[in-house]
């Protein structure tokens, strides 16, 4: 059975003392109301990632990096490796976010670099895919985001893709208060799993979790996580609440 995620992408938002005490929040309401059917993630800034990790029950919350480099170690001011990650206790890794891609020029490439560094330093990958309005609009949203696939995680044994999971990002509802209508989500993680299907088989795909990211909230989550190919949410402003983000956990 696909496991259900709710994960947190708390961006570049909280000061190391306002995410513990965010992070302590969701593990109290978690270990209060139960959903020990989900899987929660908390995405927290690298400043942050040890101090959380030592703040939450990990065999109830588990603690992801929103990035890591494309190079194993060496002279790369600034970046933090897949085995520095590793090492703070964090268990996931978001990769391929739009706003990685977009603002920081990340490439089919160099994420592919990222992500086989990941899984050979025991990280889960979260891999991100979606188009922005204009795609949308032209009605070439399937193609392009399978291309995105394909140009990355299709290059993977299947052994190694069953270690990652997936989550759509609708760029064009990213932040914008707009969400894609429940049948949206639906039709794109259906595509996106047939593509699985496809690639690596029945099997693989049925085991693939499958996220939804864009503007999910506690009214919405419920609709949206009804829908049989939708396994869960990355949740971004959302997160930053420790009760509207339960809310959303409790959308299941």
């Amino acid at each position: 059975m696909r496991q259900k995620i709710v994960a947190g992408n708390w961006k570049c938002n909280t000061t190391l003392q306002e995410g513990v005490e965010l992070a302590k929040a969701v593990d109290a309401l978690v270990a209060k109301e139960g959903a020990e059917d989900v899987v929660v993630v908390l995405g927290t800034p690298f400043t942050h990632i040890t101090k959380v990790v030592d703040s939450v029950n990990t065999e109830r919350i588990g603690v992801a990096a929103q990035n890591c480099a494309a190079e194993a170690s060496g002279a790369f001011t600034g970046e933090v490796s897949a085995e520095m990650v590793k090492s703070t206790g964090a268990e996931y890794v978001i990769l391929g976010h739009s706003e990685r891609r977009e603002y920081y020029g990340e490439t089919s490439e160099i994420l592919n670099k990222k992500v086989a560094l990941a899984l050979a330093n025991g990280l889960t990958p979260i891999y991100c895919c979606g188009e922005a309005l204009d795609i949308r609009e032209a009605g070439t949203h399937n193609e392009y985001v399978v291309k995105q696939l394909e140009e990355t995680v299709f290059q993977l044994s299947a052994d190694d893709f069953k270690k990652i999971v997936i989550a759509y990002e609708p760029i064009w509802a990213i932040g914008t208060g707009v969400t894609a209508s429940s049948e949206q989500a639906q039709d794109m993680h259906a595509n996106i799993r047939a593509a699985i299907t496809a690639k690596f088989g029945e099997e693989v795909a049925e085991g693939t979790s499958i996220l939804y990211g864009g503007s999910c909230n506690p009214s919405n989550a419920n609709e949206l996580f009804a829908n049989k190919d939708v396994d869960g949410g990355l949740i971004g402003g959302a997160s930053l609440k420790a009760e509207d983000f339960l809310g959303i956990i409790n959308g299941f």
